[in-house]
């Protein structure tokens, strides 16, 4: 398949899962040596997930198809530019080409508008509209001293 129909593959599950009431209008496919591994469209609204968006739902299929957790040799298409949350799950699933179709400032014109979190993210956590508080830090950074000694981890 083409760079092309891989596209076309993507927006095909957009359109999928939008008219089947899954959620929004987005869809996404993964591809490795040619071939999709993973295929994804928003299910937000239908699991109550907000996190259920396309490129974190083909990230999960593609990584359970795989079995692994990295996928260094894949490529992402997707029909819409990622947003922030699903643009950091790339990266920490090391996906190092992505393909999208409508950009940003097409989502925000149909209402979906994640400019406000592109804003947020560089901000101090004390400067951010969501209320962000340290706590407990000690507590929390013996677990970290126990991860760092540990000899049997799985890093990533």
């Amino acid at each position: 398949m083409s760079e092309d129909q891989f596209m076309r593959e993507a927006i095909k599950l957009a359109e999928a899962g939008m008219q089947s009431g899954h959620g929004g209008p987005f869809g996404c496919v993964i591809i490795r040596d040619g071939q999709i591994v993973g295929r994804g469209h928003n299910r937000v609204t239908s699991t109550n997930d907000p996190t259920a968006h396309a490129e974190v739902t083909a990230i999960r299929d593609a990584c359970a198809n795989l079995e692994t957790f990295q996928l260094t040799d894949c490529e992402l298409y997707t029909s819409c530019e990622p947003c922030p949350m699903c643009l950091a799950a790339i990266y920490w699933a090391r996906i190092p080409t992505v393909y999208y179709g409508n950009t940003r400032q097409d989502a925000a014109a149909i209402g979906f508008d994640d400019d406000f979190i592109y804003q947020q993210v560089p901000l101090a956590p004390e400067k951010r509209a969501i209320k962000m508080s340290p706590l407990l830090r000690e507590a929390a950074l013996a677990t970290f001293k126990t991860w760092s000694n540990k000899s049997d981890k799985v890093k990533y």
